[in-house]
This record gives C-alpha cells, sequence and structure tokens, in this order.
C-alpha cells in the first residue's frame, strides 16, 4: 500500500471551504451513473450533464447519483450549488487524505470511508477514498476511479432482491457501507493466507527477502488498521445519533455492521502479535544459524589445536630427537594423532556438543 506523499497534503494558508484535488487523478474524466428506484420499478442511466442531476432527483423515489473521478473540482462545485452542500464538505470530497468519520449538516449526512481493492491475493493492497452525501430519498457517491465493491447493491436494485427497494436513501447508504465492510474481511482473509505460510519458512531457513515481505505486510495491517479503526466511530456514531435522515428499522443493520468492524479490528490485532512474533522468529532463527556455525567452526578449530601442537613439535628439526631416529616413529605420530582427534569427537558427542 502506497504511502501518501507529504507534497499532496493541505497547504498552510489556503482559505477553509476551497475545494482542491489532493491525490492522484485515477480516471481520465469525471462520470456519473445514476439509479432511481421505488418498490416496484428501478430505473438506471448515464448522465451526460449536471443539469441531469438536478432533473434525475426531482422526479421521485429514490435516487442514487455515483460520480467516479474527484479530479473535476468544477464539477463537485457545481453539484455543491445544485444540492446545497456546504464548502468545508466539497473541500473533504476533493480531499483523499481525509480521515473516515460522518458528519451532519442540518438535512444532510456526510459520510467518508476508505474503500479496499486487491488485484489477487498476492498483490499490494489499493486504497481510495469513498464519500457519501446523504438526504431525504437522496444519496450521492464520490469515487476517485470507475469500478468498485457495490456490485451486488447494484444488482439488489435491478432484480429487486431483498428489502433494499423497499427502503429509503438510509438503506442503501448502510449497503454501501457494509458492501465495503465487507471487503475488508476478504483482503484480512487474503493477508492470512499469505501469513500461514511465512511461519513455516521462517523456521526452517529465515532469508533476508521474507524480513522484507514482513515489513512490507506490516505496513499494510498499520495502514488497514488506521482505516478501521475511524469506521467503527463511524458507524457508532450514524447509530447512536438521532438524526431523522437514519429510520429506526436501519438501526439494527447498522449495529451488525459493527460487531463485523470490531471482528476485523480484533483479526488485525491478531496479524499484529503474529507479525512481531514473526519478526522475532527470524531473528532467533538467524540467531541459532548463526550460533550453528560458530559452534562447528569451534569444534573444528578445538580439534586441529592439539593436532598442531603436535606437528609443530615434530616440524622444529632438531637434530637430537628421538622419535626422528625411531623407524615407527613417523605411524606413531599418526596413530596419536588419530586418537587425539578420535577422542575429542567422543568427548563432544558426550557433552551434547555436536
Amino acid at each position: 500500500m502506497k504511502r501518501m506523499r507529504r507534497s499532496l497534503f493541505r497547504r498552510p494558508g489556503r482559505v477553509p471551504g476551497t475545494p482542491v484535488f489532493i491525490g492522484e487523478q485515477r480516471a481520465p474524466t469525471a462520470k456519473i451513473t445514476a439509479f432511481r428506484y421505488d418498490e416496484d420499478t428501478c430505473e438506471e442511466r448515464r448522465l451526460e450533464s449536471l443539469a441531469e442531476c438536478r432533473e434525475y432527483a426531482a422526479r421521485g423515489g429514490v435516487v442514487w447519483l455515483n460520480i467516479d473521478g474527484l479530479h473535476d473540482i468544477a464539477l463537485i462545485e457545481e453539484l455543491g450549488r445544485i444540492f446545497s452542500l456546504h464548502t468545508l464538505v466539497l473541500e473533504d470530497i476533493a480531499d483523499t487524505t481525509q480521515r473516515p468519520k460522518a458528519e451532519e449538516y442540518g438535512d444532510y449526512l456526510y459520510i467518508v470511508l476508505k474503500m479496499f481493492s486487491q488485484g489477487s491475493p498476492e498483490a499490494d493492497i489499493f486504497s481510495e477514498q469513498v464519500s457519501l452525501v446523504l438526504a431525504d430519498n437522496l444519496l450521492i457517491s464520490f469515487q476517485e476511479r470507475e469500478g468498485d465493491v457495490f456490485q451486488d447493491v447494484r444488482e439488489r436494485l435491478r432484480q429487486g432482491k431483498g428489502r433494499i427497494r423497499k427502503k429509503k436513501s438510509d438503506y442503501l447508504a448502510y449497503c454501501l457501507i457494509d458492501a465495503i465492510v465487507d471487503q475488508y474481511y476478504v483482503i484480512l482473509e487474503n493477508l492470512e493466507d499469505r501469513l500461514d505460510p511465512l511461519e513455516d519458512s521462517l523456521i526452517e531457513n529465515p532469508r533476508p527477502e521474507e524480513l522484507q515481505f514482513i515489513q512490507h505486510l506490516k505496513r499494510e495491517i498499520i495502514s488497514l488498521r488506521h482505516s478501521l479503526w475511524p469506521v467503527r466511530e463511524l458507524v457508532l456514531k450514524l447509530d447512536r445519533d438521532e438524526s431523522s435522515l437514519i429510520e429506526h428499522d436501519t438501526r439494527p443493520f447498522l449495529r451488525d455492521v459493527y460487531d463485523h468492524i470490531i471482528m476485523g479490528i480484533e483479526m488485525l490485532e491478531g496479524f499484529q502479535d503474529l507479525i512481531a512474533g514473526m519478526r522475532d522468529t527470524y531473528l532467533s532463527s538467524l540467531s541459532n544459524r548463526m550460533n550453528n556455525i560458530m559452534r562447528v567452526l569451534t569444534i573444528i578449530a578445538t580439534i586441529f589445536i592439539p593436532l598442531t601442537f603436535i606437528a609443530g613439535i615434530y616440524g622444529m628439526n632438531f637434530q637430537f630427537m628421538p622419535e626422528l631416529a625411531w623407524r615407527y616413529g613417523y605411524p606413531a605420530v599418526w596413530v596419536l594423532m588419530v586418537g587425539v582427534f578420535v577422542g575429542m569427537i567422543i568427548y563432544f558427542k558426550r557433552k551434547h556438543w555436536l
């Protein structure tokens, strides 16, 4: 997961409430799609202009407008004028470094949270900001790019499955939040699948690249935790605040999402402990491996010390050394040296040093 560069953050001296895009442009052009539905019908279409947004929202029923692409500040400002959004909300929508939160602005709620995706279980985790503006019978969602985790929600709208078309926009907002939280579990399961074989590998054959991989996973887990903890507060606020925009029937579903978030946080904390343990395991395995190497080298050096001593004595070439003239002197020295070698090996084995 990429870290946000310091240059992307708010610059001092800017007037509060001034929308400025902060982030990476992830869509070539902004795209507006819309759903309008009630219990009996569902209409889906691509909107080509902001004037259509105003007209579409005035037709009745529940309307969901989705905007892909946050770099188009003019479009965001115009939407703000059409739907009377606060300038601070427009600023937060364009700033992709926002912390997940929920704020009430009179007749609408502003919700922002992080959505994660992963191309494959082994790929890096991709993060983007999703902003929701919840009003009576209206939900506007803002995403950094096209492509999200809301396909199941769209299918339920098209086919009229479940209670989604019988409910108002607050239930739709719950469905989108629930889809994002469910995606967290997909990411967590992929992390778990990557951690399990790594632990065995660290014990059997620790390698430097595995330590780098551990540090990479640690950063991803920390980033996930920083995003998941505020979502817990966000959902709790939506459930407990006495906002007229959240119906009583929707609150139990929010509490269910809250329970899922708590379970996800517990999984992340377990992963953090596991990562810390893996790092200690790596260092311990590396230390044990080095100790084994040093033990072997020490034993070899210890064995050759007396052998070197014997060889040194008979390599001094003094004229009057009794063994030099002895017929069996050479094989006797060999027997002595082999005997010393075997004796030391037996001694080391009895001491369990070998």
